[in-house]
């Protein structure tokens, strides 16, 4: 019987889609169970299809901060049922590779024999075997890689990952974003899908269901994934990827499109999907950057700094190495339509 092996990544689509290749790595060594959001039940037959996946949401990853540092919003009974699930297995390791010691006092509750993460704030206390971050400027996938040599699995540098050939011609652009901070104005979204259409490319565009009717007044008709299941899908048939910092930029990045990321308040040096082809453009400084939750003025200034035409002139260099055109320059598309 092989090592049984707990992952805990608590947080969003993003961050979740980055421990894909720590994931792939264990599954070959380990029978693996990943503790996550829900929605990692949807990422996991096209993922990492040899993973079992316990679904939580945990009360300190809530984006409300009144509740995610009140213990007495928390739900207890809940949190009780889920420590007795993960305990039943009796796992051998448990890793995590947050430095938060709320993710340690989690795994040590388990009883995991071996229990592996980056101590922070007296949190070796429930840790056995201590790491060290790979440093203040690493990027996140650095932490799992760091994790993997340290139980024996031999994980690619990100300049090696996920690097394949453009399967269409298609240029998807992907409006949305979980968190308002993270879109970039719609308006500065079209400007970019023209000037694409009338350098003779195929520009298709998604969006977030409340960005629908935006759209349409400007006389587009645009697509709206109704699961993760079918933005998957809906990725998967594109060349290359063009959106906001968020969830999706990292699926299609796994999915091994190169990927084109509009930057606000995180850093492309620790956030950067994970493709050798990964291409972005970053906003102004701020001297909250990196920002998580929410943002300390009232609009992103860092990511309302890229202007359109800057942007389109990164982007085009970048659509320049990957994707042929369908059509002649200054060609008038029609509008594109996405069923």
């Amino acid at each position: 019987m092989r090592p049984r092996l707990l992952v805990v990544e608590l947080w969003a689509l993003g961050d979740l889609l980055l421990t894909t290749p720590f994931l792939r790595a264990a599954a070959k060594k380990f029978d693996v169970t990943l503790l996550a959001q829900p929605v990692a039940v949807q990422l996991q037959p096209r993922f990492w299809p040899e993973v079992a996946v316990v679904p939580s949401v945990l009360p300190w990853t809530a984006f409300r901060p009144r509740e995610k540092y009140n213990p007495t919003q928390w739900r207890w009974r809940e949190l009780a049922a889920l420590v007795r699930r993960l305990r039943a297995p009796h796992f051998d390791m448990a890793v995590s590779t947050r430095w938060d010691p709320r993710d340690h006092f989690l795994i040590w509750l388990t009883g995991a024999k071996r229990r592996v993460g980056f101590p922070r704030l007296g949190s070796g206390l429930f840790l056995n075997e201590r790491l060290a971050l790979p440093g203040p400027n690493a990027h996140r996938y650095e932490n799992w890689r760091a994790a993997g040599q340290h139980l024996g699995l031999d994980l690619p540098p990100r300049n090696d990952l996920f690097s394949t050939a453009p399967r269409s011609n298609v240029i998807l652009v992907h409006t949305g974003a979980a968190q308002p901070t993270r879109i970039w104005p719609l308006d500065r979204f079209q400007y970019l899908v023209q000037r694409l259409r009338q350098e003779g490319y195929s520009a298709q565009i998604i969006c977030n269901a409340d960005q629908r009717e935006w759209w349409e007044k400007q006389g587009e008709t645009v697509h709206i994934p109704s699961s993760i299941t079918e933005l998957v899908a809906e990725i998967e048939g594109a060349g290359v990827f063009v959106g906001n910092d968020s969830g999706p930029g990292h699926i299609a990045a796994s999915l091994g499109l190169p990927t084109f990321t509009l930057f606000g308040n995180q850093s492309p040096a620790f956030f950067s999907p994970l493709h050798r082809d990964a291409e972005w453009i970053e906003g102004a400084p701020c001297p909250y950057k990196p920002c998580y939750d929410f943002c300390h003025f009232a609009r992103p200034e860092c990511l309302l700094a890229i202007d359109a035409p800057a942007a389109w002139n990164k982007l085009k260099l970048f659509i320049e190495k990957h994707i042929a055109k369908t059509a002649p320059p200054g060609h008038n598309q029609a509008a594109t339509i996405v069923k």
